[in-house]
Formats: C-alpha cells, sequence, structure tokens
C-alpha cells in the first residue's frame, strides 16, 4: 500500500491529539476544521489566551519556544503537530523550531513517543528573487535575507527530523496572506509608492480561510517530506495588487516611481519584498492535497467583502 495513503487520518471514530504551535490568525481559523476526528491542544505563551482558546474547544498548555525547559509537557502528547510558529526575530537559524523538535524526541525516562505528522508553515521567500520566473515546489532556494534564511534552516531541520525518526511531515510555503482586516489600507492611505508597471515585481496572494484549509488537508493527506505551494491563482504584479485594493475600498492608488527612486524612498524591509518577483504554481496542492480554493483570486474575495449586504 503507498505510505501516503496509508497515513492518511481519516479514524473518525479514533479521537486523534493535535498540537498546535503558534496560534495566531491561521490558527484560530483552522482549529474548528479539527473538531471531528481531533482533541486539540495548543502550545501558548500568555495565559491571557486561554480562556479564548478554551472558548474554541481547545486545551492551552503553557510553554514559549523561546524557552527549551519550559516545554516538557509536550513530550509525548501528540500524533499531529501544526508548527505556525515564525523564528525568532535575528540569526540566520531557526532556534524555536529547535527547541520545539528536541522537546518532542525528549524521552524523560520512558519509551519515546514521537508524533505521526507534521505541518509547517513556511513562506515563499525561501526561492529569493526569481526575475518573475514560474516557480515550482522543486525550484532551487535562494533565500536574500536574514529572515527568509532562517526559514530555510526551519525546513531543513523538519525534513531531517522527519526522515531521520519516519514522521510524515508537509512544508507548507505560503505568499502574502490576506483576509477582510488584512488588506494593505494604511498603506494606502499613506499613499506608499508603487513601483512603475515596466519594473514592476510578481507577488503571490492567499486568503487565510484558504490556508487554513490547506493546513487541515496537508494534515489528513499530504504526502511524506513533501513541500506544497499554498498559493491561489493570482498572479498580479504588486502593483496591480494594491489598485485592485484600493478601487475595491473607493480609495486613491498609490503613486508609481521607479526602482531607482524606490532604493531612496521605500524602507529596507519594503523593498526586501519588492525585490523579489516570483509566479507560484499551486497544481500540486490541488491535486495532491484536494483543495478546491474558496477565494481563487484577490479579486473573488474583494468583489465578496464589498459586495452590497442585501436586506431581508
Amino acid at each position: 500500500m503507498d505510505c501516503a495513503k496509508a497515513g492518511i487520518l481519516t479514524h473518525n471514530h479514533t479521537m486523534r491529539n493535535v498540537l498546535v504551535i503558534g496560534c495566531g490568525d491561521v490558527a484560530a481559523r483552522i482549529i474548528p476544521l479539527l473538531s471531528n476526528g481531533y482533541k486539540v491542544f495548543a502550545l501558548v505563551r500568555n495565559p491571557a489566551y486561554f480562556a479564548k482558546l478554551r472558548a474554541l474547544g481547545v486545551l492551552p498548555i503553557l510553554g514559549d519556544l523561546d524557552d527549551r525547559r519550559s516545554l516538557a509537557r509536550i513530550t509525548g502528547l501528540a500524533d499531529s503537530i501544526l508548527h505556525f510558529a515564525p523564528p525568532q526575530n535575528e540569526g540566520f537559524k531557526d532556534a524555536r523550531t529547535r527547541n520545539l523538535l528536541s522537546a518532542l524526541s525528549h524521552t524523560r525516562g520512558r519509551k519515546l513517543k514521537l508524533p505521526k505528522r507534521i505541518v509547517y508553515i513556511s513562506t515563499t521567500g525561501v526561492y529569493g528573487d526569481c526575475g518573475g520566473a514560474w516557480v515550482s515546489e522543486t525550484h532551487p532556494l535562494n533565500a536574500g535575507n536574514p529572515r527568509a534564511l532562517r526559514r530555510v534552516d526551519a525546513e531543513k531541520q523538519i525534513r531531517e527530523w522527519a526522515k531521520r525518526n519516519r514522521i510524515n511531515a508537509s512544508i507548507l510555503r505560503v505568499p502574502g496572506i490576506y483576509s477582510a482586516d488584512r488588506f494593505p489600507l494604511s498603506r494606502l492611505q499613506q499613499a506608499t509608492p508603487g513601483i512603475d508597471d515596466s519594473e514592476d515585481s510578481y507577488s503571490s496572494h492567499i486568503h487565510a480561510d484558504d490556508l487554513a484549509h490547506i493546513g487541515a488537508a496537508a494534515l489528513r493527506r499530504g504526502k511524506p517530506c513533501r513541500v506544497y505551494h499554498a498559493s491561489d491563482d493570482s498572479y498580479l504584479k504588486m502593483g496591480e495588487y494594491f489598485d485592485l485594493v484600493a478601487d475595491a475600498f473607493g480609495v486613491s492608488r498609490v503613486p508609481r516611481i521607479s526602482r531607482a527612486e524606490a532604493q531612496h524612498v521605500l524602507s529596507p524591509v519594503l523593498l526586501s519584498f519588492m525585490n523579489e518577483s516570483r509566479r507560484l504554481t499551486n497544481q500540486r496542492m490541488k491535486l495532491e492535497l484536494k483543495v478546491a480554493l474558496q477565494y481563487p483570486t484577490v479579486g473573488d474575495a474583494l468583489a465578496e467583502i464589498t459586495r452590497p449586504s442585501v436586506q431581508a
């Protein structure tokens, strides 16, 4: 039997434990999708979030990925791990992922019980600038800044750990995440310039709800040590994206400047995004994870968000 098919978690009569690491917006969207067949735990470093998570049916566990000693309670706890936590903000290695994998691998004087699956949310920034080329999951990695290099390190750690321990690992490489409350309206209102169309970069996108469904699908159907692009069907230049959002919300389009001018006007962080251009293929995600996007394009989402509500 195909080992990937054998590993699919569809045994709804058997409750499985899943541990969520990184309880942000995407985690809040994926947790309701796990109600059938999973008992959900979450690693949380701030007890103030416990009540909110308990209201979602989650069992919170106090711990901090920056403090390896605080992670003892997660050892042997879960059949599956959803690792959504970003690396720390400095260096070229992801110390948080290293601490997590160490805690999951610790025996504490008894027989080691490792998870069977791990799903990790990474970034398409691991590819660096591709000059607008089409990029598949096998494209060489060429991270262009420390933030992306930390993600490359996290992916490498997870894949090596998974292969060594025969664990099913899925890596989701994610582009720009958006939702109704995550559009760049403040940037539009500040009229931060975009790049002239002739020099502009391609950017990719995914709605947060679709990303949650992709994560849940990877948990059930992801093939061993497999990378998936968690991206929609939009192939927009960055300026086109800003114009779409501006038009939908009725605000002014941002001015455009040359790439040379942008080097003197825009912040280094903004430039690091605008200096990278690539278009992502997403066929592997659709075929293997069997995901049908709720919002195939940014335009689809904007049309729904800004559509006048019909009064009953």
